[in-house]
């Protein structure tokens, strides 16, 4: 797979997540990341993603390479014009869900990550990015 480095993905379907999750292995796999850090970086792509599509209605995500004190990371972006969040806070906390789910995404993507940033509203969308260093 050719990796670009900066690019976009549309998260509207099942193939979709799929498509996401075959990217960041390949970005991954660019910089050289840990088969334990593709991992999780991949896990985290993946849970977002399924965010991004079932509570956000859809949306994208986007990815950039990074450097930063001589380090390389991947940074990914998931956008959504949903319905948003009203409490982030509670979204964090393990165990709550707002469907079906075990409540592991948002908090269990925060884990397998070094740097994770959250921005919603109600009627605003959400956006979750995600990067991981080298």
């Amino acid at each position: 797979m050719a990796v670009e480095p900066t690019g976009t993905l549309p998260l509207l379907d099942e193939q979709n997540i799929v498509a996401s999750r075959q990217m960041v292995r390949a970005l991954c796999q660019d910089i050289k990341l840990s088969l334990v850090d593709q991992t999780k970086m991949i896990t985290a792509a993946s849970e977002l993603s399924r965010n991004t599509l079932i509570h956000g209605g859809g949306g994208r995500m986007r990815w950039e390479f990074a450097e930063r004190n001589g380090r390389r990371g991947l940074v990914l972006h998931f956008e959504d014009e949903g319905p948003g969040i009203a409490d982030i806070a509670l979204a964090l906390t393990d165990g709550w869900t707002s469907g079906s789910g075990m409540g592991l995404g948002l908090p269990g993507s925060k884990r397998l990550v070094n740097e994770f940033e959250i921005s919603s509203a109600p009627g605003a969308g959400t956006r979750v990015s995600i990067t991981k260093w080298k």
